[in-house]
């Protein structure tokens, strides 16, 4: 599990990614695309085209990590938006992570008051 400090934002990526990027790549993707900076602190979270891979980008203060998750069965289901890129909360983001639709992780933390998926 990820120590996420309080504050912290998760970006994700809307669409599909190239999963042979590495984190050099994917920071660079941030900067350019998001016009993120990649070093700031916040989670950046990117999706492969058959949905059964997601990679998370973060830095943590002292390095950058690369995080990634690969389901077995099932597929990650990804958000849509013109922009790109949406921002969730850190629990909403354990909530996908486990296998569930980011639709289903807003839905309940909407009604547990955990805020939902904005549009950036």
């Amino acid at each position: 599990m990820i120590p996420i400090a309080s504050g912290v934002r998760v970006w994700i990526a809307t669409g599909h990614t190239d999963m042979r990027r590495g984190m050099n790549s994917l920071g660079l993707l941030v900067q350019e695309a998001f016009k993120r900076d990649p070093h700031g602190g916040d989670l950046y979270v990117f999706r492969g085209k058959r949905g059964k891979l997601i990679k998370i980008l973060w830095h943590d203060g002292l390095g950058m990590s690369l995080y990634a998750k690969r389901l077995e069965r099932g597929r990650f289901l990804w958000p849509s938006s013109t922009d790109g890129v949406v921002t969730i909360t850190p629990a909403q983001l354990g909530y996908a992570a486990g296998g569930h639709r980011l639709a289903d992780a807003t839905t309940y933390l909407a009604t547990a008051g955990g805020g939902l998926i904005a549009g950036i």
